[in-house]
Parts: structure tokens; sequence; C-alpha cells
């Protein structure tokens, strides 16, 4: 009879563990800021494509156009994002990052670049880069395309 794997034998076990830690502190440093990191995946989307209608941005970070039209509201309310509707059609709107959501991007950003270095700063820059390399070869092998927003 074969012996039953231990939790510590597993590659997703030992994943898992990392991203959790690595989550949850950079969680709680955008959470500072007054975002969840749902919001801050959109933010960034935004920061990159400008304006757009909530379906190529749904479509662009993975996320059902519910979901995203919740996340849109979540901004508009916290006056870091706002909606136009087009001229010809009402039922056509855009959304786009106000200058306060511009802003807050970059800071953000540099919250994400601190929190890469805290946990992989460690790393020589080959060894990191064959961990990103190796991560995003398993990514590609499944076809995932939504982003982690959780």
């Amino acid at each position: 009879m074969k012996p039953t794997s231990t939790l510590e034998a597993h590659a997703g076990y030992w994943l898992r563990y990392v991203s959790n830690h690595v989550s949850h502190a950079f969680a709680k440093n955008v959470e500072a800021q007054g975002v969840t990191v749902a919001e801050w995946v959109l933010l960034r989307q935004m920061f990159d494509t400008g304006a757009a209608n909530p379906s190529q941005l749904a479509e662009a970070i993975g996320i059902t156009r519910g979901a995203v039209s919740k996340l849109i509201e979540r901004l508009c309310q916290k006056e870091l994002a706002m909606r136009s509707a087009s001229e010809g059609d009402r039922r056509y709107q855009t959304v786009e990052l106000t200058l306060v959501g511009t802003r807050l991007v970059p800071v953000l950003a540099q919250l994400a670049d601190e929190n890469d270095r805290e946990f992989f700063g460690h790393l020589k820059p080959d060894e990191r880069t064959k961990l990103v390399n190796l991560l995003q070869d398993i990514v590609r092998r499944h076809g995932w395309k939504d982003l982690p927003v959780n």
C-alpha cells in the first residue's frame, strides 16, 4: 500500500501558504488607503486603459460584468472613478478615473512594489525571474485569463 502523502509534500500547499501571507499583507496595506484588492486591480486596469466601457474592463480583468459594475459603483462612491453616458445612446456608458483616482494608483503601485520587496527581496534577481517564469508557465498551461482579485 502506498503511504498517504503529507500536506507539506504538495507544491500547492506551499504556494497557498506563501500566497496567503503575501496577499494578506498587501490587502492590509491597500485597505489602509481606503480600497480593496479587487478595487486596486480595477483601478490599475483603468489607469492603463483610460475611458472604457464596463464590459471592456470586465473582459480585461477576467470578471463578470455584474462584478465589474459593483466595483465601478464602489469606486464612483469613493470618487475614484466617474461614469459618462454616450450622447448618442444613454444606455452606453464609459467609466474613467477621477483625478483623485489617477493620483492614488501610483501610491498603491508603490505599496505593491514594497510588498514584493518584503516577501521576495531576499531572492537573487535570477531566482526571482525564475520563480515568476515558472508561475507564468503554470498560468499559460492552464489557459487562465482572470486576474487574481481576491
